[in-house]
């Protein structure tokens, strides 16, 4: 028989479509059906020939990877039924209001006279302040709220707070512009170190005994009240300012309280506003009463800041709003305490808002300097100046040179590091000695718009140190009683680096709400930090906004004095 060729043996075969194995329609081998296969399955090795540890690790390789393992098309896996798709956990547990609660009250505001003022005060001329004493009355009835709380994973178990904003907006008030911080990050305007005009007031000379090594016992010193009268007066009010504005020496208008604030808006958390207002060609950036400007916050920029009473405070006095006036009469006795009053210093003019005719208390250790700043750009028609009333606390001479220094003194305070809201503060007792650059980088992260603000007024008023006192509560369940640990030196402009502050993006925020205003009516608007986002809003007001209130406020002092 003759033998076939390989040719001929496939020519004889069944001619199908195709490649691979037959088709079949059968769904089923033995009985179990096929595992169909699926482009999200992972095939792992078919064969392994490694040995020992190798060939485990290979194993469990493949055992991972086993085919048909995604469970979207695996018949094998359990479908669940309709209605348990569609069933979820719901928590109906009510939450107590005790440990939270996202409404006002818990706080206190702090309530002080008028920037009118009354018949003490020099012809009206700004709000007046005795400092030292706790004879100012409060307001009970709640502040504004802290921080958001920290986010845990992906699922937020803290709801956000809902603070209330620093002024109620009314009705009548129209919306002209709304600004996030993101692109208020990014302006950029190079501005020169300023001029100085004048000076007034006067300044004690620093006691340097304060210098000593900070957090030694030697140089825990309690901190004394002191009555003293100062004052707090808006830039409208200003007598200077306001002969300033006549001799049409610059456009724009503002003390170094408001305008660092404005510099430093994108570090803000909590809620605050200013009032602008243009007439003719003059801009006039004031604030208004009771603004909370004037307060001194505590961990506003820390992660997790302090709670309200409604919120699951349980202690009052670490409430924000609490710290607030706490740290606002630290930072009022603070520099009036670490002066030698044996020696003075006067300025070229007398104080402009002290009256001694009417005071009883002699005048706190304040110079006025009025500076003027070129806003200028290339493309102005004309030159855009900015006069701004600058204040320095204290004078020390150069112990090289024996030249006069000018100071600033500023006081950070400590609560309770053990407390809701501390941001994970050091003892300062025991670790300022030791770790004094731990313990102000702490602060530099929980309190940086503060610091930005006191770096910012020390550079306007081109101060050559800023003094920072570290104030503690003798007992932290007790915020009467404070100690001064100890006394820190900083030069402005440096602190201002090692902050990763920078002043050209704060002469850029201010440019441009500049240039917004002057591009509009004459009249009066207000800007508003949003309580809960980073948004600064413009609003046009009518031009009796908030002269009501001041009216209503002065109403029962006049009483008083008759």
């Amino acid at each position: 028989m003759p033998t076939k060729s390989l040719l001929e043996l496939v020519a004889e075969l069944p001619v199908r479509d195709g490649w691979g194995p037959p088709v079949t329609e059968e769904t089923m081998l033995d009985g179990v059906p096929y595992a169909p296969y699926s482009k999200g399955d992972k095939l792992g090795r078919m064969a392994d020939w490694t040995e020992g540890k190798d060939r485990d690790r290979g194993r469990q390789q493949f055992d991972q990877q086993v085919y048909g393992a995604n469970q979207q098309t695996n018949p094998f896996a359990i479908q669940a039924a309709e209605e348990e798709a569609t069933f979820s956990v719901v928590d109906n547990t009510r939450t107590s209001a005790r440990t939270r609660g996202f409404g006002r009250g818990g706080g206190t505001v702090f309530r002080g006279r008028g920037q009118r003022g009354g018949a003490a005060q020099r012809g009206g001329r700004g709000t007046f302040q005795r400092v030292g004493g706790r004879g100012q009355q409060y307001d009970n009835r709640g502040g504004r709220g802290g921080r958001g709380g920290r986010r845990f994973g992906w699922r937020d178990d803290k709801p956000q707070r809902n603070r209330d904003a620093s002024v109620q907006v009314k009705p009548d008030w129209n919306v002209l512009e709304e600004i996030d911080f993101t692109r208020l990050a990014k302006l950029n305007l190079d501005t020169g170190d300023g001029e100085d005009l004048d000076s007034y007031g006067f300044l004690y000379y620093y006691d340097r005994s304060y210098d000593k090594q900070p957090g030694a016992p030697t140089s825990q010193r309690k901190l004394n009240v002191l009555e003293r009268a100062a004052y707090n007066v808006t830039t409208s009010s200003d007598p200077i300012i306001q002969e300033l504005a006549e001799k049409d020496e610059a456009t724009i208008f503002a003390t170094d309280n408001i305008l660092s604030m404005l510099m430093c808006a994108t570090k803000s958390v909590y809620s605050w506003d200013m009032v602008i207002t243009r007439r003719g060609n003059k801009v006039f950036i004031d604030k208004r009463d009771n603004s909370p400007l004037d307060m001194v916050t505590v961990n506003e920029n820390a992660t997790d800041a302090p709670l309200e009473i409604s919120e699951g405070n349980k202690d009052s006095i670490n409430s924000p709003g609490a710290l607030m006036l706490e740290a606002t009469h630290i930072n009022n006795v603070f520099p009036l305490q670490v002066v030698n009053e044996s020696q003075k210093l006067s300025m070229p003019h007398e104080h402009p808002f002290y009256n001694e005719e009417v005071e009883t208390d002699p005048p706190a250790s304040k110079a006025y300097r009025y500076r003027r700043f070129d806003l200028s750009l290339e493309r102005d028609e004309e030159p855009l100046h900015l006069i701004v009333r600058t204040e320095l606390d204290a004078v020390v001479k150069n112990n090289i040179n024996g030249e006069d220094q000018f100071l600033t003194i500023k006081a950070l305070n400590e609560f309770d590091n053990k407390a809701q809201g501390s941001g994970g503060a050091l003892d300062w007792r025991t670790k300022l000695a030791s770790q004094r650059g731990a313990v102000l980088a702490t602060e530099m992260k929980n309190n940086s718009c503060k610091l930005a603000r006191w770096t910012v007024q020390s550079i306007l008023a081109k101060a050559d140190a800023m003094k920072l006192g570290f104030v503690s509560r003798s007992n932290p369940k007790n915020n009467n009683d404070h100690v001064i640990l100890g006394v820190l030196s900083n030069k402005p402009r440096d602190f201002a680096a090692q902050m990763a502050l920078n002043l050209n993006n704060g002469w850029g925020i201010v440019r441009t709400i500049v240039d917004m205003i002057l591009k509009m009516d004459e009249g009066k608007y207000v800007l508003v930090k949003d309580p809960n986002k980073p948004v600064l809003r413009l609003y046009a007001v009518p031009e009796n906004t908030f002269e009501e209130e001041a009216e209503e406020a002065q109403l029962p002092e006049e009483a008083d004095e008759e």
